[in-house]
């Protein structure tokens, strides 16, 4: 009897939603579900804090954002991302700025991402759209996994002014300016990480 109930306890633990493994005061949005509220395909997701900052490990592709951090004006957006193992095949991890109604369907921010594959990208979402603002780019800047399969890259965002300098290891890989589509700089900030993926994200700052 005692044996079922622990079982029934540990299978209940598992089935906890990935918003109540999340650190506090964070919000997950995986890219299929319809709000941050009811996310969908989460049964391998997982993000917590650990060692100073958070770790991912899942799951489907998604953004986390704390509603706390929403920097204006000129500012500087930094996380240092340590890829624990590869995926099966390339995927991207990074920083999202500018966000606002994350949780909802017309959602919009944009990201700066970097792959195992030594790239970079930076896109900007609104609602179901993603736009390219920088296609995915080789840049030697970009750390990919050595023979243990882990890599670590930090990453920042600079807005200074009408610039956006988008910054991989101390190296300015792109710059945009603020008007047009990239002017919505002012909003939510967080991170993403596409799916299958063992990210660690330390150092998560707004200066």
């Amino acid at each position: 009897m005692l044996q079922r109930f622990l079982l029934t306890a540990f299978v209940g633990l598992l089935a906890l939603p990935v918003a109540a493994q999340a650190p506090d005061g964070w919000m997950v949005r995986v890219d299929r579900s319809e709000n941050a509220q009811d996310p969908d395909d989460t049964e391998n997701l997982s993000f917590m804090t650990m060692g100073g900052g958070f770790h991912v490990t899942g799951g489907p592709a998604g953004t986390f954002w704390n509603d706390a951090n929403t920097p204006s004006g000129d500012f500087t957006l930094s996380g240092s991302f340590g890829l624990m193992k590869p995926s099966g095949h390339t995927n991207y991890y990074g920083l999202i700025f500018g966000g606002s109604n994350l949780g909802a369907a017309n959602q919009t921010y944009i990201y700066f991402l970097v792959g195992q594959n030594g790239n970079y990208m930076v896109k900007h979402r609104a609602g179901d759209e993603v736009h390219d603002v920088q296609a995915s780019t080789a840049h030697a800047s970009v750390n990919q996994p050595g023979a243990d399969g882990r890599s670590t890259n930090d990453l920042e965002v600079r807005v200074a002014g009408n610039t956006i300098s988008y910054v991989v290891n101390g190296q300015v890989v792109h710059t945009t300016p603020k008007s047009g589509m990239t002017a919505m700089t002012d909003g939510l900030a967080g991170i993403r990480i596409n799916h299958q993926l063992d990210v660690h994200v330390g150092n998560f700052e707004i200066q």
